[in-house]
């Protein structure tokens, strides 16, 4: 899980860098689903790699609007199983 907190004043700036260059995914890094807090100032990534370093790579990619914190998860053992399919939705 990514967690993005634009930077003052950055918002719209990452917005117009996005529509112009999309989220500069480096090969290896997945993008899966986004959610942004009421009132716009924090966003939340879920990306999937096997590479840490991917994540580092995409993060110097945008750290001049956005400051990162990157929290490891996996999918809880106790929604595995049949609700498996459900939680990897986002449901």
């Amino acid at each position: 899980m990514v967690i993005e907190k634009f930077r003052p004043g950055m918002k719209d700036v990452v917005y117009k860098r996005y529509a112009a260059q999309g989220r500069m995914l480096p090969e290896g890094l997945e993008y899966v689903r986004s959610w942004v807090e009421d009132g716009g100032d924090r966003c939340f990534q879920l990306m999937r790699t096997g590479e840490r370093e991917l994540l580092q790579q995409w993060c110097s990619r945008w750290e001049d609007l956005v400051e990162f914190e990157l929290v490891p998860v996996k999918v809880s053992p106790t929604i595995q199983g049949a609700a498996a399919p459900d939680a990897e939705n986002g449901l």
